[in-house]
């Protein structure tokens, strides 16, 4: 494991214009080529977070996803956010993560939301994501997922001699404005009890619902400490150690100590 450079990018996303949105998080990403290791977009970058946009998902075969290869190729790094995404007759809230040879991994969202009513246009994903990316092990999820502790919870691995599942988790959102308190103490209390970095990148601005984001996109160390963060429109960057990670599990092995489980579909 090397120390890896992580890039938040916190902007007002266009509502329901892909083309729009591809454009201007392009724009905001291009300074960090050769720069970062991984760039984190929010949640449903190119339409907003919207139950209408299910009727325009794309597909795999899609503009976006060709986009993101394209980005990650140019840029010299892995870049990952969520859209919507067709597959058969269902469309999921679909993140992506995309390394510069091309390949691609996707987690589909599980925990839908259904105070917005998500749950009756997407379709839930099952299992979690684990993705290897430059020495680290990643843990990639979307939004309400925040709220659900036992889904993220970070287990040893027996097929790695007991190491920790993952070193960095990420979440992508549109979380609004009115519950921005708790999206800021959860990802402090997922990056505290899972002994990892967490990198929390939501939107800002107003969407077509007339919601307002404060954003608050944040990366936070193992203590809950934050690397770095902003306001409105930003893109910041950390560099992650990871030796004060591996000394720090070392020091304080809590992870060892926790219940063992099985979670079931």
């Amino acid at each position: 494991m090397q120390d890896l450079r992580v890039s938040i990018v916190q902007g007002d996303t266009r509502w329901h214009d892909p083309a729009g949105n591809r454009d201007y998080y392009a724009g905001l990403i291009s300074p960090l080529a050769g720069n970062t290791d991984v760039v984190v977009l929010p949640e449903t970058f190119t339409s907003g977070f919207s139950n209408e946009a299910v009727t325009s998902a794309e597909d795999m075969q899609g503009e976006t996803l060709a986009w993101m290869r394209a980005q990650a190729q140019k840029l010299d790094t892995a870049i990952t956010g969520s859209v919507q995404l067709r597959e058969g007759d269902a469309v999921f809230n679909r993140l992506l993560f995309v390394t510069p040879d091309g390949r691609v991994q996707h987690y589909d969202k599980r925990h839908l939301f259904t105070f917005a009513g998500e749950h009756k246009r997407y379709a839930a994903g099952r299992e979690r994501l684990i993705v290897e990316w430059r020495g680290w092990r990643i843990c990639p999820l979307v939004c309400y997922d925040l709220r659900f502790p036992v889904f993220a919870r970070n287990r040893p691995d027996p097929t790695r001699g007991n190491a920790p599942d993952y070193d960095l988790l990420i979440f992508v959102a549109n979380w609004p404005a009115a519950r921005a308190y708790a999206w800021q103490t959860l990802l402090r209390a997922r990056a505290i009890e899972n002994l990892c970095y967490v990198a929390g990148v939501n939107r800002t601005g107003r969407d077509g619902n007339a919601l307002e984001y404060s954003g608050d996109s944040a990366l936070i160390d193992f203590l809950g400490q934050p690397l770095a963060e902003g306001e409105g429109e930003f893109v910041a960057s950390a560099t992650l150690s990871a030796k004060a990670l591996t000394d720090f599990r070392q020091r304080f092995p809590a992870l060892d100590d926790g219940d063992a489980f099985v979670l079931s579909h």
